[in-house]
């Protein structure tokens, strides 16, 4: 049939760069007709995508699926090999839920909106190229090109020091990403075949004097993007910064970038190497997680604590690549998603607040609760999802990486009770400052109140429900933005339906990546045992010896051969 052979991800990717190409040329002043036609774009990529992997891929299969190769430049062996698996599917349609709907979130932009929209689109197609990239030269460049939008976007519609944060989300990830490129070549250049395909990798037999410093430099590479400590300083920066569309894209999508990374790459790719390096990312996970709580109690922007907050929830992505079991790993990709949907719609409202606070110090605002009942019960939600309160799909993946670690019969009893202990310390931070938050915004920090409403004319005596925004008092009909538009909650409510949703019943995201996901750890494990028997004592004292079953010796089922 033609539709089975027709190139669908390469029109999912194409899609919106070549639309992008056609705004230059719209006529259109005042930048409406900008908005509503790359909310089309959006809307009709993500539903060329929920289309193609409803009738064309199998959940059940853990190979690649769909995959298009055409020669680039053959002397290299450089082709155009897109495809994919359960790794790729759930954060392709995540990428499309969040960036279709930041564009709808950007509905106000009226500075340079032709400009905006084409960098919004250009940065739609750079994430999905990174996620379905099944030739890694071609992931390299999928990961350059998505640097530049969210370069320009922050540097212009940013902050009092937006150029600083841009400046520096630019030099970390692109001197970072160097370390992809080191690595691809050596892969490729490994070997008889000089070739960049995944599959291809996948088959050399890579000495462990190359697979460790390989692994350790897409560990940077991936952990600058994943925001791991100490490699994590730009991202409060430019969330700080970032307007709020941009920052619902740079946490709902460009951080799961480097966890996928790290999926694909170092776990698939380079297994001997994750059997010396897994106990490292589980410390660097727990570190993650009490750090970025606690640093969030320090802030008071607003922004910086979810930025620090999503750099504490990270932690548990680690956890779950670390943990040697198929529900940690499960975990990890579940969390991915779920953080993808809260952090989004958390950025969103707080983009909500800013424009009616005009302020995100916290200290600045206070008794919104009642001027806008709508606003806070949003954020209400989005806080309890954060929180992993149960029926929301946080409480699904954070339960999933800690029973993982917990139950992991690679580690020992020991190591995985201190893991799991300090990780529920970082769970114990989460509700304290984010509940603190809701209650400076919305109830009051106790501050003395710098007017009152005496102060207004008398024409307004009549009014109820007055509020201070920082240090200016204003009645609800005085105010440009009152409660929650109706564009606003439906922004809002696609973000909270589908956590509520996976909280419910995480099968909902789970059967999409679950055979894949234990696919990859049966490879892992299957290298620990084949390590273990000629190194019994790999891991220092503190670890135990392998348990793994004889049973547990199968073929490899996450790469094609």
């Amino acid at each position: 049939m033609i539709a089975d052979r027709f190139p669908w991800l390469t029109a999912i990717i194409l899609f919106p760069l070549v639309a992008s190409l056609i705004i230059p040329v719209l006529p259109d002043k005042d930048g409406k007709l900008v908005r509503w036609y790359a909310l089309g774009v959006g809307i009709a990529d993500f539903g060329l995508m929920c289309y193609v992997f409803l009738t064309h891929y199998d959940a059940s299969s853990a190979t690649f699926q769909l995959a298009q190769k055409y020669a680039w430049v053959p002397q290299l062996g450089f082709n155009w090999a897109v495809s994919v698996d359960g790794l790729s599917v759930p954060l392709v349609l995540l990428a499309g839920v969040v960036t279709t709907l930041s564009i709808f979130a950007a509905w106000q932009v009226n500075i340079k909106p032709r400009l905006f929209y084409f960098l919004m689109l250009v940065l739609y197609s750079a994430q999905i190229g990174v996620f379905v990239a099944q030739d890694l030269l071609l992931f390299f460049i999928m990961w350059e090109l998505e640097l530049v939008p969210v370069y320009l976007l922050v540097s212009i519609w940013g902050g009092q020091k937006r150029r600083y944060a841009a400046t520096k989300f630019l030099l970390y990830t692109a001197a970072a990403s160097i370390f992809i490129l080191v690595a691809a070549l050596a892969m490729a250049l490994y070997g008889d075949n000089m070739t960049f395909d995944i599959v291809e990798l996948a088959m050399k037999n890579y000495p462990l004097a190359l697979e460790l410093p390989l692994y350790a430099g897409l560990l940077i590479a991936f952990g600058v993007k994943l925001a791991v400590f100490p490699l994590h300083t730009w991202l409060p920066d430019a969330h700080g910064e970032a307007s709020a569309p941009v920052s619902m894209i740079l946490a709902g999508v460009l951080l799961k970038m480097g966890g996928y990374g790290l999926i694909r790459l170092n776990l698939e790719l380079l297994t001997n190497a994750h059997i010396y390096f897994a106990p490292i990312i589980a410390i660097l996970g727990v570190v993650n997680i009490i750090y970025g709580g606690l640093n969030s109690f320090a802030q008071s922007n607003m922004k910086r604590r979810l930025a620090y907050s999503s750099v504490s929830h990270m932690g548990f992505v680690l956890l779950g690549i670390a943990s040697f079991t198929d529900l940690g790993v499960s975990g990890a990709m579940l969390q991915m998603i779920s953080h993808g949907l809260i952090a989004s719609v958390l950025f969103f409202l707080a983009g909500m607040t800013y424009d009616r606070t005009h302020t995100m110090v916290m200290e600045k605002m206070g008794g919104m609760g009642q001027a806008m009942p709508k606003v806070f019960a949003l954020f209400t939600a989005g806080v309890m999802a954060s929180l992993a309160l149960p029926g929301m799909s946080g409480f699904a993946s954070e339960l999933s990486v800690f029973v993982g670690v917990a139950t992991s019969d690679i580690y020992s009893s020991t190591f995985c009770t201190v893991t799991v202990f300090l990780a529920a310390v970082g769970v114990i931070l989460t509700p304290i400052y984010l509940l603190s938050m809701l209650r400076q915004v919305f109830y009051g920090s106790g501050a003395a109140l710098s007017c009152e409403i005496g102060n207004v004319g008398s024409e307004n005596q009549d009014d109820e429900g007055a509020v201070c925004f920082g240090t200016d008092c204003l009645l609800p009909n005085q105010a440009v933005y009152n409660d929650a538009r109706p564009r606003e909650l439906f922004i809002a409510a696609c973000f909270l339906l589908p956590i509520i949703g996976i909280g419910f019943y995480p099968k909902l995201a789970t059967q999409i990546y679950d055979v894949k996901t234990v696919a990859v750890n049966t490879q892992v494990r299957q290298s620990y045992t084949q390590i273990a028997q000629t190194n019994p004592r790999i891991y220092a004292k503190g670890f135990l010896a392998p348990k793994i079953a004889e049973s547990e010796v199968v073929p490899v089922l996450g790469i094609i051969k």
